[in-house]
């Protein structure tokens, strides 16, 4: 199982990866499979835009062939970055939706869950204090992945809110250079 931090960097990576692999592959992942469609001539126009019916398979052009094997690019590059244990959680999906939609409900969970990620991460920064025998680059480390966890539920801090915690955090040796800032 991904850590939220290995999870988020992933997800940034498939993101890109993904987009890159062809300008319609990110459609694929958020809508699910590309349909080939056309004009359907044979009905009339409602309310102004023309119905439309999947083409057959002999009409495809080599455009169009390429489209809907999208889907199985996408589900190759994601099974591939996956270990046995994620991979065994959606091996039964059929489609890159499916598959990314899974994902995400495994790493991210529902709603309350994701509710509760954010409290706690709350909670982490309001109580976040140099610790002592901490080195300032040790408090850095600790306190930067507290508010990337806090971006990544979507909770942001403006750069002064940051600056004021960080300075309240450092220990009353720090005092007269917290005064100075």
């Amino acid at each position: 199982m991904f850590s939220k931090e290995d999870y988020d960097d992933w997800k940034i990576l498939m993101q890109t990866h993904l987009a890159a692999q062809d300008d319609d592959m990110w459609y694929v992942i958020t809508d699910g499979p590309m349909r080939i469609l056309k004009v359907n001539t044979a009905a009339t126009i409602i309310e102004g835009a023309p119905q439309m019916v999947e083409k057959h398979i002999s009409e495809w052009t080599a455009v169009d062939k390429k489209k809907p094997n999208l889907d199985n690019v996408g589900k190759d590059i994601i099974y591939k970055t996956l270990d046995k244990n994620m991979f065994a959680k959606i091996k039964t999906c059929t489609t890159a939706k499916e598959i990314w939609e899974k994902l995400t409900q495994l790493c991210e969970g529902n709603d309350q869950t994701k509710e509760n990620k954010l409290t706690v991460a709350i909670q982490k920064f309001d109580n976040a204090k140099m610790k002592p025998g901490e080195t300032l680059a040790e408090f850095d480390e600790r306190f930067s992945s507290i508010i990337i966890e806090l971006t990544s539920l979507g909770k942001e801090y403006s750069n002064r809110e940051i600056a004021l915690k960080v300075m309240r955090a450092l220990p009353r040796e720090w005092d007269v250079k917290t005064i100075a800032m």
